[in-house]
């Protein structure tokens, strides 16, 4: 099961109560409750800007994926000829920034096994779908996309895996840190890549236990 994380969060998941972090809150809903929640934000975020992204996140958690279809793109022409694990058709990058990032991740996921994967996208530019099997994308992978159309550029897919070593709450918190408007108008795009790609590989190596992943370095 994969767990989209994007600000505000719409989790792909139904356990019987969820707790949904908003700002440092926590508000409850039961899953009749998250469920119509969730179906009114598909039906409009999948028609907006970001449907690329959203859409690859419901594809992989087996949920909406016949309305996700109606409108996901999928674009494989835009994808690198040879494997790379940071995509960047948005050019928010410098090739020293891509190389950095691939090297952090590439490291990552020899010393821990979990895969980070980058999407840097500006929809409608994007090949959306097309990623899910050039990255083989699996339980333990993280997909990133960076995407500033709705605001906060900072938005997650989550294997299960992963998640069952992350804490929920440090996905929302990343994003608030790294990915609000504010934060990445001032410093850049860039920035707020390369500091989210940094945090999520701190919050990785941490040995898993009741505080990991606390701070969002």
């Amino acid at each position: 099961m994969a767990i989209l994380y994007t600000p505000p969060q719409c989790r792909t998941f139904s356990p019987p109560v969820f707790n949904y972090h908003v700002n440092g809150e926590t508000i409850k809903f039961k899953t009749s409750d998250a469920g119509n929640w969730c179906s009114r934000f598909r039906s409009k975020s999948l028609s907006l800007a970001f449907s690329g992204a959203l859409a690859l996140g419901l594809s992989l958690s087996g949920v909406g994926l016949a309305e996700a279809a109606k409108v996901g793109v999928n674009k494989p022409e835009l994808l690198p000829k040879e494997f790379t694990s940071v995509i960047d058709v948005a050019g928010f990058l410098s090739d020293g920034q891509e190389k950095r990032i691939a090297e952090e991740i590439s490291d990552l996921e020899k010393d821990t096994g979990f895969k980070l994967r980058v999407l840097a996208q500006n929809y409608p530019v994007t090949p959306g779908l097309a990623i899910k099997d050039y990255w083989q994308v699996d339980d333990s992978t993280i997909v990133f996309v960076a995407d500033p159309t709705f605001g906060n550029i900072l938005n997650f897919n989550v294997g299960a895996s992963v998640d069952l070593d992350i804490p929920r709450s440090f996905w929302s918190r990343l994003a608030g840190k790294y990915g609000n408007m504010f934060y990445w108008k001032e410093k850049g795009e860039d920035a707020s890549i390369e500091a989210a790609v940094m945090a999520i590989s701190s919050c990785l190596r941490e040995p898993v236990g009741a505080n990991n992943c606390a701070e969002v370095y």
